[in-house]
């Protein structure tokens, strides 16, 4: 396709979805739930069809060499769809805040004023190779009402038309508003530019993928954009720390899975603890197969190898089995720290002192700060969201793990009886 094409068929997706957001505003939580089950239902009835789909895309995958755990990401099978379709059962499942009343007062001059949470408008979801992205953000997406674009990557192409033509298929036979959920179905990437630019019909975007795609999108958004760049998470095991529970902490906040965005990277520990912690946690990450990179305490004392830390570990992303270790001389050095090297996703502090723990919860500038808890916890399920749609590190209009209630706006109901203004 020509760019002009692109652009053409990306605008013409637009007036659609703004068209179907006005008539989703209609549908009661009733109509929408009705309309999940179905989405639901049809996902499975179209098992055949979705499974010789994403073997297309696994075959061309091992054609490009992609690594296993990408491959691993592509693949679906019954089980994994069942689960598919479960999820969007769950969504259905959960409470509905579109109408929630968040407050409302009563003026001198007799004006009643309401706030209600209200659907965005048109969202656009722009992710990379897992295609239960597109079930998951389309579900969540209309549950709250709002019109969805989505623009899923070339290497889940085919498994993500199918899935998108299942959930409208599904939908539409339940009430669904045509055009509420549409997929881009090329992969050309002038498509994510062209949408980014759309702002007369996209009211908010949100790109999950690398960083590169990311920094695509926020260059080239008129709209607003919801994202976090990089998961660079830390534990701080403080002085007046448990060191059993520190070590299991670390542990699976490291291992647990290690190749996603809270996932920790570095930990920083109280150098009075160096000589009796360090060959602890040396012992428990060997054992599981970390690298591991050290100031040049943590190498004295870590009683395994660690390879030198550098400066850029501190700011690294890893995604793998590898740590970062630094000793701090106390609260004030970790929390700036991880201030000025993390990317105000997620991080822990280990301790008894509940004003240490309270201060560092205080003064760490991160979307999900947490006392005596794994790294792991930042996520929409086990926050009780049912789901999410992402985690954001942005501080407007929404922070830490999205779920229904960050998909929503909110507006203002006057009501009077005749008043003036003076």
């Amino acid at each position: 396709m020509t760019d002009s094409e692109i652009q053409s068929a990306i605008l013409d997706m637009g007036r659609r979805a703004r068209a179907a957001s006005y008539a989703l505003v209609n549908l009661s939580t009733d109509q929408k739930n009705t309309i999940l089950h179905a989405m639901a239902d049809e996902l499975l009835a179209r098992q055949d069809a979705i499974l010789a789909a994403n073997a297309l895309d696994l075959a061309r995958a091992q054609e490009n060499g992609l690594s296993k755990a990408m491959i691993d990401r592509l693949t679906l099978d019954p089980k994994r769809l069942q689960a598919i379709a479960a999820a969007v059962r769950e969504v259905a499942a959960l409470p509905d805040p579109v109408g929630e009343l968040l407050a409302e007062w009563t003026r001198p001059n007799g004006l009643r004023i309401r706030k209600l949470r209200v659907p965005i408008g048109v969202i656009g979801i722009i992710f990379e190779s897992r295609p239960n992205v597109t079930t998951d953000a389309a579900s969540l997406c209309f549950k709250t009402g709002n019109a969805t674009i989505l623009r899923g990557g070339s290497e889940a192409i085919d498994s993500n038309r199918a899935l998108a033509a299942a959930l409208q298929a599904g939908g539409e036979r339940a009430g669904l508003p045509a055009d509420s959920i549409q997929l881009i179905p090329f992969t050309d990437r002038a498509s994510v530019e062209h949408m980014a630019r759309m702002d007369q019909y996209l009211d908010l975007i949100i790109p999950r993928g690398g960083k590169g795609l990311i920094e695509k999108v926020v260059a080239t958004a008129r709209m607003p954009v919801i994202k976090h760049y990089d998961g660079v998470c830390h534990v701080y095991v403080h002085a007046d720390a448990d060191l059993d529970m520190a070590v299991d902490i670390i542990a699976n906040s490291k291992c647990q899975k290690p190749g996603v965005c809270n996932a920790l990277e570095t930990v920083l520990v109280h150098h009075d603890l160096a000589p009796v912690f360090y060959p602890l946690l040396g012992a428990r990450l060997a054992a599981a197969g970390v690298e591991l990179r050290g100031d040049d305490t943590a190498r004295a004392h870590l009683g395994v190898p660690a390879t030198a830390a550098r400066e850029e570990d501190w700011r690294t992303e890893y995604l793998d089995l590898i740590l970062s270790i630094k000793t701090v001389s106390g609260l004030g050095e970790a929390i700036a720290h991880i201030n000025a090297h993390g990317s105000h996703h997620t991080d822990s502090i280990v301790t008894r002192d509940p004003a240490a723990a309270a201060r560092f919860q205080h003064e760490v500038d991160s979307a999900v700060v947490l006392h005596n808890a794994s790294t792991r916890f930042n996520d929409g399920g086990e926050f009780g969201f049912g789901a999410e749609i992402g985690i954001s590190t942005d501080k407007l209009h929404a922070r830490g793990p999205m779920g229904l209630a960050e998909l929503c706006s909110y507006k203002y109901l006057v009501d009077g009886s005749g008043q003036l203004r003076a």
